[in-house]
């Protein structure tokens, strides 16, 4: 493919905005990345010197001249995983580094990328920080909320781009692609899948809360292992381990009932035995313990009453002390103090080491799940996806406890559907993680991209990468302007479908990488 313009790759990671402006023409004549692991995989792919790198961006004072800048700002200050500071992050910061080179730099065009979280109302007068300094830099640029899943991988993935131009009459140019959701599914990714009916999938349009699938059915196409929610596929561990009818009668007691005001100001709260009577009279204390014992339960400490202030020797007792209410310590409450957090004084500790001192006694025991965590799931386990789901979770930088089986269930009713997953499936164990090439194609990436061989490593090169495909149909819009010189093409319809990806994916997700 002839080079039709020139770009810098500001935090380049492992080249998921070279790649894809490759793909449309484009040749980079330089790169910025810190990360050891992401600039091996970076120069490995591309043919590149390490030490054509140009280094850690917050000591460049300039660039080579170039045509296109992208940049994959660090998503940390903005990101739910984050601590949510913004520009009070160090990383934030990175944003006016960005910002200085492209304003000393000049280039025609550029894709900035971030998390969605940039996009908040919390985060709005950062966000308008960034375009105001975009716009006092000479540019026109605009602001896009696009899911990956709607441009070509079955991944609901939700990211910022801002787009911009040095010209206005570029500008103007610009639009989107018209989406193509369900172009690709997880079908199509997954190994072994190969006599799949692709054509028993509805293809779904995902909205922006939705971010899993079901069936034609109307069933899920992922079953939840989790004791904290309900619902037709949520597997809970008194389903995993045997209980008696009585056992997980009890157990979804506890789970329609913890959630109600009346026990607790939390999203879930733990019930007493008073509780318990209350809503069925014939529960007894020995059943909730024996549940403990499975391990189903467990049992909180939920009230204390002060017995010996005096004896409080430290600053965090007393800070402890200091949140009673007519002598009485509230364990939820002490939990959320925000100053104790912000001390990171782990408060159930220190009430349990107090009570041994006898400074406060327990005066009342509730009863809670003991898979409290609803990220961790059950037995390792926190969702197993059917090839019929149309998309995978977002995928992060550290690995997640979501599995894939090959086996599809046909059934004609709940009941049914869940029995054969249990049996078919989840005891026999037909399930595993998604492999490192799958993993490259819920990205967008070729099957033979060069990465680490530790799973650790590939994941969290991956997981922080940008989806290929979504850049390549940015790049060639802006392309399309006209902005470097070739033909403006002014489409918005399915040509990226059905031209982009015949590409991209029917051939084996895509050629080596060029160099």
């Amino acid at each position: 493919m002839s080079k039709n313009f020139t770009f810098v790759d500001l935090f380049a990671g492992i080249g998921g905005f070279r790649l894809a402006l490759q793909n449309v023409g484009g040749e980079c004549i330089g790169f910025s990345e810190i990360a050891p692991d992401a600039i091996h995989t970076y120069c490995a792919n591309f043919h590149e010197s390490e030490k054509s790198n140009l280094g850690d961006i917050t000591k460049l004072k300039s660039l080579p001249p170039h045509d296109f800048m992208t940049a994959g700002v660090p998503c940390q200050s903005w990101s739910i995983a984050g601590k949510n500071l913004g520009f009070d992050d160090d990383r934030g910061q990175l944003w006016n580094d960005a910002l200085f080179l492209l304003n000393k730099a000049q280039p025609k065009a550029f894709i900035f990328e971030n998390v969605k979280g940039l996009a908040d109302p919390r985060n709005k007068n950062a966000l308008d920080y960034i375009l105001r300094r975009i716009n006092e830099a000479g540019y026109f640029a605009k602001k896009y909320i696009i899911n990956s899943y709607d441009y070509g991988v079955p991944q609901t993935r939700i990211r910022i781009y801002i787009v911009g131009f040095k010209e206005e009459k570029y500008f103007n140019r610009f639009s989107l692609s018209e989406p193509c959701p369900g172009k690709i599914q997880l079908s199509d990714v997954l190994d072994k899948c190969e006599n799949f009916k692709k054509n028993d999938i509805k293809i779904l349009r995902v909205k922006k809360q939705q971010s899993l699938s079901c069936n034609e059915q109307g069933f899920n196409d992922y079953f939840l292992f989790n004791d904290l929610r309900g619902g037709e596929t949520t597997i809970h561990s008194w389903n995993i381990k045997s209980t008696t009818e009585r056992q997980k009668m009890i157990c979804n007691l506890l789970l329609r009932n913890r959630r109600k005001p009346c026990y607790g100001h939390l999203d879930g709260n733990p019930l007493s035995i008073l509780h318990f009577k209350e809503l069925d009279e014939t529960i007894k204390q020995e059943e909730l313990d024996e549940l403990v014992n499975l391990e189903i339960l467990k049992k909180v400490s939920y009230l204390y009453e002060i017995k010996n202030p005096r004896m409080a020797e430290t600053e965090s007792e007393r800070m402890i002390l200091s949140l009673s209410e007519n002598s009485i310590l509230n364990v939820d409450k002490v939990k959320n103090d925000r100053n104790l957090k912000k001390l990171k004084i782990d408060a159930v500790s220190e009430l349990k080491t107090m009570d041994k001192k006898q400074i406060v006694r327990c005066t009342e025991v509730r009863y809670d799940f003991k898979n409290s965590k609803i990220s961790t799931g059950l037995n390792g386990v926190n969702r197993i996806f059917l090839p019929s789901s149309k998309i995978y979770p977002t995928l992060v930088a550290s690995d997640t406890n979501d599995f894939v089986t090959s086996i599809n269930i046909k059934a004609e009713t709940v009941e049914e559907f869940r029995s054969k997953f249990m049996t078919e499936i989840y005891f026999p164990l037909n399930f595993r993680k998604i492999s490192k090439k799958e993993t490259c194609r819920i990205q967008g990436f070729p099957d033979d991209f060069i990465l680490p061989e530790s799973r650790p490593r590939w994941m969290k090169l991956l997981g922080n990468s940008v989806s290929v495909p979504v850049i390549q149909m940015l790049a060639q819009q802006v392309v399309n302007t006209g902005v470097f010189g070739g033909e403006y093409i002014a489409v918005k319809n399915n040509s990226f479908q059905q031209g982009l990806f015949g590409e991209l994916w029917e051939e084996g997700f895509g050629k080596a990488v060029n160099s």
